[in-house]
């Protein structure tokens, strides 16, 4: 008997509706039923069910569109599952690049409907939903740009290359060129890629492998990267990598090989940082908050107009990752059903003032090549804040906009000891 488990069915067919639920309940599961998306919409905010199976064509708003609606405005927390008596294969695609779980095409096999509703319960169970997606990125001419640029190369075996600053997004595109149901491998480091990086390609095959912060392979990782680009054809892997680090930079000082720059240049997509399309910040707060909310870890709370405008005048140098960090503080430490604009000013004013940031610029030597001047920087600035923080890992990794295994993997190159340590 299955427990805990609600599926909300959207069907415009009465009989389909009634013909899901006998089924659905007499395998144990808890069924509620729609027949047009605004009934959907009001069980979906009422029940927050565990999968839904959403029929494509319905008479006042199509699947589709509704589809769309709940991840533009971050409510895709559950998986969906497409129906349709007479879709197709472009449409299908559609879905699923809009975060479907899958597809079923009526008349649905019985065996077909309880494999796919149970894979879909537990992959929803075992995945750890993002708190935002692809389609949540914003409605700003940059990210409508964005997106007519990923559309455009989605279907192309040619390895992409996603630059950026940390914390802008590149993890969200990558799973925008992600195949729904096909592997999805992105490993914690890229040490696999100087020991054995054919084990990564036969983890993605027919599927996609995401490395991160290629820009900063060594040596030994740069000609792995190089064995695995040769071999993506024979495993039906398509690769995705980001970067930070400018490679055209790295290549003229002699640290990055240049045929490995040659053929991951060769289709380059840029990621805009999140003070390019500040007006999309509004929404992507409400969205971030809207989603704590969803998960229980907060309760029912807004932004005041007041503290959106705060949020969107800042310049966000961790980009989306620190704008979730400080709306997760904002929401924990908030002790009305309302965040004020003060309460924003306080969160993001930074421990570190200009003039002690001045200071610490003004005694790197010059005659130093520039990463160098840039590790000496950013060892002042994370000391000065550890210090001001008091050792506070999770405020500091808030105010530097970078995640907590990043910001530790970061102290321990720049050589930084912590309390205790």
């Amino acid at each position: 008997m299955v427990t805990n488990n609600t599926i909300l069915v959207v069907d415009d067919e009465v009989g389909i509706r009634e013909l899901l639920s006998e089924i659905l309940s007499d395998e144990g599961y808890r069924v509620v039923l729609a027949e047009n998306a605004g009934q959907a919409r009001d069980w979906r905010c009422q029940v927050r069910p565990d999968l839904v199976l959403l029929d494509i064509w319905m008479p006042d708003t199509d699947g589709i569109t509704l589809l769309k609606d709940w991840a533009s405005g971050g409510f895709l927390t559950m998986p969906v599952v497409m129906m349709s008596g007479h879709g197709t294969i472009d449409t299908a695609v559609e879905a699923t690049r809009i975060g479907a779980f899958g597809y079923l095409e009526k008349p649905i096999p019985l065996q077909k409907l309880l494999s796919t509703v149970g894979r879909a319960l537990r992959g929803g169970k075992s995945k750890q939903a993002s708190v935002l997606t692809f389609a949540s990125l914003g409605k700003s001419d940059v990210i409508v740009k964005l997106k007519k640029r990923l559309e455009q190369v989605v279907n192309l075996n040619t390895p992409l290359l996603l630059t950026g600053e940390p914390g802008s997004g590149v993890t969200l595109c990558a799973r925008f060129m992600h195949r729904t149901n096909t592997p999805w491998v992105e490993p914690e480091t890229l040490a696999l890629l100087a020991d054995a990086p054919l084990t990564l390609l036969e983890q993605a095959r027919n599927g996609l492998l995401f490395l991160k912060d290629v820009g900063a392979l060594n040596k030994l990782g740069q000609k792995g990267l190089l064995l695995l680009l040769g071999k993506l054809g024979k495993y039906n892997v398509r690769l995705v990598c980001a970067t930070s680090s400018p490679l055209a930079e790295l290549t003229a000082r002699g640290s990055y090989n240049p045929k490995l720059y040659e053929m991951l240049s060769s289709l380059s997509v840029s990621v805009p940082a999140l003070r390019a399309h500040r007006e999309d910040v509004p929404d992507l707060a409400d969205q971030i908050l809207s989603r704590f909310v969803e998960s229980g870890e907060v309760p029912l709370l807004r932004f005041s107009t007041a503290a959106l405008n705060c949020l969107r005048n800042y310049d966000w140098p961790g980009n989306l990752t620190q704008l979730t960090g400080v709306v997760r503080s904002l929401a924990l430490t908030c002790t009305g059903d309302e965040i004020s604009a003060d309460s924003v000013q306080q969160v993001l004013a930074f421990p570190i003032s200009t003039t002690t940031t001045l200071s610490a610029v003004s005694e790197i030597p010059l005659d130093i090549p520039l990463r160098e001047a840039r590790d000496l920087f950013e060892k002042v600035y994370f000391e000065r804040l550890i210090e001001q923080e008091k050792g506070n890992m999770t405020r500091v990794a808030e105010h530097a906009g970078l995640e907590r295994t990043h910001l530790y993997r970061k102290i321990k190159l720049l050589g930084i000891r912590l309390r205790g340590n």
